[in-house]
């Protein structure tokens, strides 16, 4: 009985031992990952206007009118420049 077993688990150990190995499959996969890049939106919009509304140009307006003139032209800038500096950060927050 101990032979037949030791003869059966030699003949299964050469039986596994021998025949064509596959060959190696090899397989190339693009992997996309993510890359963070530095947002440049703030930097695209440039140096702020120069604001009309300076103290030294409210100092010469000769009227009233004109420092008021004056004051709500650089309120409608700073108001365009808030919105452009918004609009920059919710495009680098994406």
């Amino acid at each position: 009985m101990k032979r037949a077993l030791l003869l059966a688990l030699a003949l299964l150990t050469a039986a596994c031992a021998g025949g064509d190995r596959p060959e190696p499959r090899i397989r190339t996969v693009e992997v996309q990952v993510p890359v963070p890049q530095p947002c440049n939106a703030a930097a695209r919009l440039g140096a702020p206007p120069a604001y009309p509304d300076g103290d030294e140009a409210l100092r010469a307006a000769p009227t009233l009118f004109d420092q008021v003139r004056l004051l709500l032209a650089g309120r409608v800038l700073r108001i365009a420049r808030g919105e452009a500096l918004e609009q920059a950060v919710r495009t680098c927050a994406r």
